[in-house]
């Protein structure tokens, strides 16, 4: 196993690299220039001049290339146009909320999803499997963006007017009064503000999930060793979460990897509707200000967050099943 994942880790070097080169190239291929966001019309061309100068944008493309790439990989992440503040720092004010709102998430994606399935496989063709396919298949078909806006809609600005006893904020992390409250209003506090963020994210793919798992189970209840198993008289429970459930979580945790992607592209969306402060936000408003450090540097770091996503799913296969073996 170890050997694997040294293997896979230095596989993943040129695959980061190419990325870096990619973003890099894309970004400088973009039309419009960098520097205009600091220039007026009554600004002298010697003065604009010196602004590219000072910002590198009057060296070629494949210098800056090579200074950029041997400054990244050094941990020079640079300075952001628009913010003028070190990439870095803002990236590490911006990560933690971004990886709070992931994690949960990702847990709650797989866990519902998993328990929905395995009680939909179980209670296969009953009303109660049609009713959770519908539901799953609505939250499945609904864009993200459209979903957050429905419930910022009916828990935040409805729910007050139809007098609901609870009312959830619609943006942010945290109230405006969060400082002057005892450490258990706090945690509630930020609990509140998590809940309609992470159910945007977590009921599309919690649906996708469940539906998977479903079908998973459905073709292993059918196989010889399960037949088996009841017919040695285990009971119903064991041979569900024992041997039917292991053996429909191989192609499962596949899923794992390939949500990913989802899940942070969705993140970016989902944080700008929010007004969650995390990378999401951190790019779109890179992007709008042509700040090309923090939107490599942001890139960047996305694509390594799911390379090792992926990493983590390929060693899980074997966690699942014993029986393979990398090395």
């Amino acid at each position: 196993m170890g050997t694997f994942i040294l293997r896979r880790v230095l596989g993943a070097i040129p695959l980061l690299l190419g990325i870096a080169t990619l973003v890099f190239f894309v970004l400088n291929l973009a039309p419009g220039d960098p520097a205009a966001a600091y220039m007026n019309p009554n600004m002298p061309p010697e003065i604009i001049e010196q602004l590219r100068v000072n910002l590198g944008l009057d060296q070629p493309v494949h210098v800056r290339y090579v200074k950029w790439m041997m400054s990244f990989f050094t941990g020079d992440w640079g300075y952001s146009f628009a913010q003028s503040r070190p990439v870095a720092a803002i990236l590490l004010d911006a990560l933690p909320n971004t990886l709070i709102l992931a994690a949960i998430s990702l847990v709650l994606v797989f866990l519902i999803g998993v328990v929905v399935g395995v009680f939909q496989a179980v209670r296969q063709n009953s009303l109660t499997d049609s009713s959770l396919s519908v539901v799953g298949l609505f939250f499945y078909s609904m864009p993200s963006f459209w979903l957050g806006l429905m419930l910022m809609l009916v828990f935040s600005l409805k729910a007050s007017e139809w007098g609901w006893p609870f009312s959830l904020p619609p943006t942010g992390v945290t109230s405006v009064d969060y400082d002057f409250m005892t450490a258990g209003e706090q945690i509630r506090d930020r609990i509140a503000h998590l809940v309609l963020p992470v159910a945007t994210l977590t009921l599309a793919l919690a649906a996708g999930v469940a539906r998977y798992t479903r079908g998973q189970m459905l073709e292993v209840v059918r196989q010889d060793y399960i037949r088996t198993a009841r017919a040695k008289g285990l009971p119903e429970r064991t041979v569900i979460f024992k041997h039917a459930l292991r053996n429909s979580m191989i192609p499962v945790i596949t899923l794992l990897g390939l949500n990913l992607p989802y899940l942070f592209s969705g993140a970016v969306f989902i944080e700008y509707i929010f007004a969650w402060p995390g990378m999401g936000r951190v790019i779109v408003d890179a992007i709008y200000q042509r700040d090309y450090p923090l939107v490599m540097a942001t890139s960047f770091l996305f694509a390594t967050i799911v390379v090792i996503g992926n990493l983590v799913a390929d060693v899980l296969y074997a966690v699942a099943d014993p029986r393979i073996r990398y090395d």
